[in-house]
């Protein structure tokens, strides 16, 4: 079909509107995404079961079903899917043992997808495509969020840290929780020097520290815990200005909520002129299709860790050829163990099926090589450090020169938001946006997790702006500038805790919210409605099964926690779900179906 021209849009989905059904926690927030791109209405119960439908614009009605699982797994509601997806096992590991998420992790990045879905279905019927349905599920949904983990655990070799209990946050003289971040060793030492921590604490405890990202606990020694108790956060404060390294003491939710501006997760401007209709022209894969609404389309990351290489993988799996830009020699996470094949496990996590190109970006002939590429692509997507893109001539009016229906994506921190921000990192994020208090109940100390929540849902939020984006080209003619952001991820995620600190309500849940319960041999997780009733029987001596077993007996739906990652791959729950791929590494199943 041609491509629907509307003159005055100015968000993606302008003139549409949308109606909803299905579970809440889920709908909730595609309904006010879908608002905050554009679209209106939001009338209950006129939606198909479980699902969403956009219409209007001149596309044919886009649809979308959301469900927990599939109904035979026994998934029913973001407990369960936490503790079958191996969430709540990542979670926990600083703490040693399975703990849920207080927030609703699994059904934010379920809707997000869900948006996703809608966007490229409605891209690809702009370029010539048939109107599709997709399909999202919460349990998919989890299994991506762990990916990374769960490669690592099938790799060929071990980790190249221990897995043990332990972590940040610090304690100050006075009380303060507060996170530490570099990504510098000699910052490191320096910063434990200046506070006269113990020589064979601070070298000990790197290794657990650097790896965190990676391994989800950080058993450093107990010392470095000794050592912060001693001092005021005046002190630390000065030690950490004296090495480089960056503190930041952790937010509340109160706190967070008087100053959270309601600003969407992401930014759209058109650029420039209008530049004529985007290419469409077929790539190797063929033009859009149901399953595949970006073929043909080109995407040029230059990403680092997760957050860009994620947003870049999920618009590869929607069909678009991903060219990774790398610096001379290769990306050097290639090789961060534990290996599959020779490759990184995590690294094949993000990146598998992406054609690289090595680039020095630093050299006047490799850049402009780069900006001849950029001429020919649909998307440039980067989450350099602030500030890089502009110095090196490569920010999205440089681009836009070359390619003035270029969809420019820039995944950062912060998105210039906040005055005061600390280093863009999960952690830090976590921290100054009270994502620790957020995803702990209240007898739980406030705490940032160590699996890296905000940097995959800040992927999740990068693809969702760069189809948005790509969408309001295809409506404008024009070039488009997005931005997203780990903050807007957090701004997502923690949305219901502010809202009910906002009522002056506690914006913590209550003391024991989601906490699996013991078994002889494992861990059970009962559903939220029924947790209270599950927490009255004693199941610990006996056996998962029989555990289970009891539960129904008394009308309540529990499933078991999955411990191991690796057991994924034979778990009854996901028959026929976790695949290897050419390098013997796990991989999770797409989180959207066409049809």
């Amino acid at each position: 079909m041609a491509s629907p021209a509307i003159t005055q849009t100015v968000r993606p989905l302008d003139t549409l509107r949308f109606d909803t059904s299905g579970p809440p926690q889920i709908t909730e927030v595609v309904a006010h995404h879908l608002r905050m791109l554009g679209a209106t209405g939001d009338h209950p119960g006129q939606a198909p079961p479980d699902g969403i439908t956009l219409t209007g614009g001149g596309f044919a009605p886009a649809r979308a079903t959301v469900t927990w699982a599939d109904p035979a797994s026994g998934l029913v509601d973001e407990a369960t899917v936490q503790a079958a997806t191996g969430i709540m096992a990542v979670h926990g590991r600083r703490d040693g043992s399975p703990r849920g998420l207080a927030a609703d992790y699994a059904a934010t990045a379920t809707a997000v997808l869900t948006v996703q879905g809608l966007l490229a279905g409605l891209i690809g019927q702009a370029r010539g495509g048939a109107a599709a349905q997709v399909g999202t599920r919460a349990d998919r949904a989890g299994l991506l969020t762990v990916s990374q983990y769960l490669a690592a655990a099938g790799a060929d070799e071990g980790e190249a840290a221990e897995l043990a209990a332990g972590g940040p946050p610090f304690h100050s003289a006075e009380g303060a929780l507060f996170e530490l971040e570099t990504l510098d060793p000699g910052a490191w030492a320096a910063f434990w020097r200046a506070l006269d921590a113990p020589a064979d604490a601070i070298r000990a405890g790197w290794r657990p520290f650097q790896f965190r990202y990676a391994t989800a606990c950080a058993p450093f020694p107990q010392a470095l815990h000794e050592v912060t108790r001693a001092v005021p956060m005046t002190g630390i404060r000065r030690a950490a200005a004296l090495s480089g390294a960056e503190v930041c003491v952790l937010r509340t939710l109160a706190e967070r909520a008087l100053e959270d501006d309601g600003a969407a997760p992401w930014a759209l401007r058109l650029l420039g002129p209008e530049a004529g209709r985007p290419r469409t022209a077929a790539g190797p894969g063929g033009g859009p299709s149901a399953g595949r609404p970006l073929a043909g389309l080109t995407v040029l990351e230059a990403g680092r860790r997760i957050q860009a290489p994620l947003a870049a993988h999920l618009l590869g799996l929607l069909g678009a050829e991903v060219i990774r830009i790398e610096p001379p020699g290769g990306d050097p996470l290639r090789g961060m163990p534990p290996a599959c094949s020779g490759i990184s496990a995590r690294w094949l996590a993000l990146n598998r099926g992406k054609q690289a190109v090595e680039i020095d970006i630093k050299a006047d002939g490799d850049r402009c090589r780069l900006r001849e590429m950029a001429a020919e692509a649909d998307v440039f997507l980067h989450n350099w450090a602030p500030g890089k893109a502009a110095e090196l001539g490569l920010d999205h009016e440089d681009l836009a020169s070359v390619n003035p229906a270029l969809v420019y994506a820039y995944t950062s921190g912060w998105a210039d938001r906040l005055d005061d921000a600390p280093m863009g990192t999960d952690f830090m994020v976590q921290a100054r946006t009270a994502v620790g208090e957020a995803v702990r109940p209240q007898d739980e100390a406030p705490a940032p997790s160590l699996m890296t929540l905000l940097d995959v849902l800040g992927g999740l939020h990068g693809t969702e702006a760069v189809l948005a984006g790509l969408l309001l080209r295809e409506r404008t003619g024009h070039g488009v500038r997005v931005d997203s952001s780990l903050l807007g991820a957090a701004d997502t995620l923690t949305a219901p805790a502010l809202r009910r600190a906002v009522r002056g309500e506690d914006p913590r849940r209550p003391a024991g919210f989601r906490r699996p319960l013991p078994t002889a041999d494992g861990w059970i997780a009962p559903t939220d409605e029924g947790a209270a009733a599950a927490g009255a029987y004693d199941l610990r001596e006996l056996p998962t099964a029989d555990a289970l077993k009891q539960l129904r007996e008394h009308g309540l739906t529990a499933t078991a926690v999955t411990t191991e990652l690796a057991d994924l791959h034979h778990d009854r729950r996901f028959t026929g779900s976790i695949s290897r791929d050419a390098h013997g590494a796990p991989a999770v199943p797409d989180p959207w179906s066409f049809a």
